[in-house]
């Protein structure tokens, strides 16, 4: 069964299983203590540190090992903003971060602080420049990541890091989804990682502190890990963690090649087999092995249970956001369509025949899904221009894409130039009617809010 979520949890590395086995009969130890057991331990947690420091371009004193990459980020950022809260309780993130880094700017928010969210375009990336305009003399940190985990967008990090050296902030990079295809951009001051994206055992993250970047642990002391990461580490994870980040990038140059053909074949390919479909991320500059594209009058919950009983395993969007009901965040930021959003993360050793035998099914799947909601034609009836005609629909208490389904099938009743208000209360009509519109040559007029929900208004041009 082709499992293409690599972005969420790469299947564990055989070099990870290896030193993991190897280290449950060696590492069991305390490395704190003085006997053999706890050196022979120890020996085993700094060969990991320094490995895994060797990956990440830092000195091994720099690098702690935390039990996940959220903590490490939620520890990195809170470590950072009480070592320069003289300067300031201001946060610049940009507004495709992930989750666990938007969520501790929530927490500064909550306790008086303020953030700034830098915008991205459509293809999810930041401007450097806009990045640097958002820096302030009481700037305590910046935040950004490496590459979107969402659309593959690989963000200007050395561009931003020189903005922020000339402007005294620290900056932090996320490298959660780059770092194992090679070094992060030079000029950052804190780095955080986890292990399970990799091919690494889950429950291990990095973070590393540059030397000379003002930085207050928070929470009780404690001895471990330079006082930054409490508790007794999990040492033949973190030992499967490093041997296997060190696996990855040997085979890193082999792999980006062949999996970036891979999803340049998918980029290509989905558009001409299914219609009404946008591809999204910077075609370019981007992850080698993630692919994002959503599909028009598709239920994106409904689509991925068709592709797994066709024995394919994808995701849509973020895992942080597919539980619930609102669009991702990243997919907002970056003003494309959300509704039908698949996300294709191919795992290293994936073949090709697996990535055709993906592209012979979605076809057959997403027409199946589009059937069942009872999506309109791909055309709209041609009419006699007009003017001054308003059409209003009620989709209250219907999701996504059923206000957008309702709204292509009466858009053919009002004449050129007529207009068709929806009513929804889902938030997800906020960013799915535009990208339709724009997916098919209409006008998006605007919102206003309704007595019950949003009224969405929209203009026939053809």
């Amino acid at each position: 069964m082709p499992y293409f979520d690599a972005a969420s949890a790469a299947p564990l590395h055989p070099v990870a299983r290896q030193a993991l086995l190897a280290a449950l009969d060696e590492g069991w130890a305390d490395p704190a203590r003085l006997y053999r057991e706890g050196r022979r331990a120890r020996l085993l947690l700094d060969a990991a540190r320094e490995a895994a420091a060797e990956a990440v371009g830092c000195r091994p004193d720099e690098l702690v090992f935390t039990p996940s990459g959220t903590r490490a980020l939620h520890d990195g950022i809170a470590g950072a903003l009480a070592g320069r809260r003289r300067v300031g309780r201001h946060l610049v993130v940009s507004a495709v971060e992930h989750s666990a880094v938007l969520h501790s700017a929530d927490a500064l928010r909550a306790a008086g602080g303020t953030v700034t969210e830098v915008e991205v375009d459509r293809a999810g990336r930041v401007d450097a420049a806009a990045y640097a305009a958002a820096l302030r003399a009481d700037t305590a940190l910046a935040a950004l990541q490496s590459a979107n985990h969402e659309v593959g967008t690989e963000q200007p990090v050395a561009e931003v890091a020189e903005a922020c050296r000339a402007a005294g902030v620290p900056l932090l990079v996320d490298a959660a989804q780059s770092l194992g295809w090679g070094p992060v951009a030079p000029g950052w001051s804190l780095l955080t990682a986890s292990a399970h994206k990799w091919g690494g055992p889950s429950g291990v993250g990095l973070l590393a502190v540059r030397k000379g970047v003002r930085f207050a642990a928070q929470g009780p002391a404690d001895e471990r890990e330079s006082g930054r990461s409490p508790g007794f580490p999990d040492l033949p994870a973190v030992v499967a963690a490093a041997a296997s980040l060190r696996a990855v990038r040997a085979e890193a140059a082999a792999e980006d090649a062949r999996l970036r053909a891979l999803v340049e074949r998918v980029r290509s390919r989905v558009p001409e087999l299914v219609p009404d479909v946008e591809v999204v991320g910077d075609p370019v500059r981007r992850l080698p092995h993630l692919v994002t594209f959503s599909c028009l009058y598709v239920d994106g919950e409904t689509l991925l249970h068709a592709l797994d009983r066709e024995g394919f395993s994808v995701s849509s969007g973020s895992s942080c956001t597919s539980s619930t009901l609102r669009p991702s965040h990243v997919l907002q930021a970056m003003g494309v369509l959300s509704e039908g959003n698949v996300r294709l993360s191919l795992p290293r050793g994936t073949s090709p025949e697996d990535v055709e035998a993906f592209l012979g099914v979605l076809p057959g799947v997403v027409a199946s899904v589009r059937e069942a909601l009872g999506a309109p034609a791909a055309t709209v009836p041609a009419a006699a221009p007009g003017a001054g005609e308003e059409l209003v629909v009620d989709s209250l208490g219907k999701r996504c894409p059923i206000p957008v389904i309702e709204l292509a099938k009466v858009i053919g009743d009002v004449p050129v130039g007529g207009l068709v208000t929806v009513l929804s209360d889902d938030e997800a009509a906020r960013l799915d009617i535009p990208a339709w519109c724009s997916m098919r040559g209409q006008e998006y007029v605007g919102e206003r809010p309704a007595e019950t929900g949003v009224a969405y208004t929209v203009r026939r041009r053809t």
